[in-house]
């Protein structure tokens, strides 16, 4: 009995390599293997590519692995170009990074009202304001295209969800 389960798992994945390669082959590539690296966390991050900078530079990929949106941002890359990470600003995060629902809000948030005065924690004074309210509004964007959950930046209540989750209740139940 075991031994046809067996043989039907190796002509099952036949079929299935036959099916992956024969594509390729087909539109003369010269061969079946392409020359793409296969998954997205293999390539190098857009921030790591061309860094100008002398020193050392930060390492976000942690956080990409959710945000991928933000690897090439502007504001990030040019953070992590000077070793400042998303870390620096928004804390370690960690129930946030482990929680597979993303109820869980970062450990630092911005209100509007209170980004310039974070940014001048590190830039100088005399270099920030130039008749802008907002250092954002010159330097990038540095929000979530598309949000499915919303906290108050201020407190980190939830205030908007899409009630979209990974875990069930009863995988939340189980006893260890």
């Amino acid at each position: 009995m075991c031994v046809k389960y067996v043989r039907m798992f190796l002509v099952i994945s036949l079929i299935t390599a036959a099916g992956v390669t024969l594509p390729s082959c087909r539109r003369g590539t010269g061969g079946a293997v392409s020359d793409e690296e296969p998954l997205l966390l293999l390539d190098e991050p857009e921030a790591t590519a061309g860094n100008d900078s002398a020193g050392p530079m930060a390492d976000n990929s942690r956080c990409f692995v959710c945000h991928v949106n933000f690897d090439g941002e502007p504001l990030s890359v040019m953070h992590a170009k000077g070793d400042v990470g998303c870390e620096d600003c928004h804390g370690s995060s960690d129930k946030h990074c482990s929680d597979e629902d993303n109820i869980t809000p970062p450990d630092r948030m911005f209100a509007k009202e209170a980004i310039n005065e974070f940014c001048k924690g590190c830039h100088p004074k005399a270099k920030l304001g130039g008749g802008k309210k907002y250092c954002v509004e010159c330097h990038g964007s540095h929000k979530m295209a598309h949000r499915t959950r919303i906290w108050d930046k201020k407190t980190g209540e939830l205030l908007d969800d899409d009630k979209v989750r990974m875990l069930t209740d009863e995988m939340l139940n189980r006893d260890g």
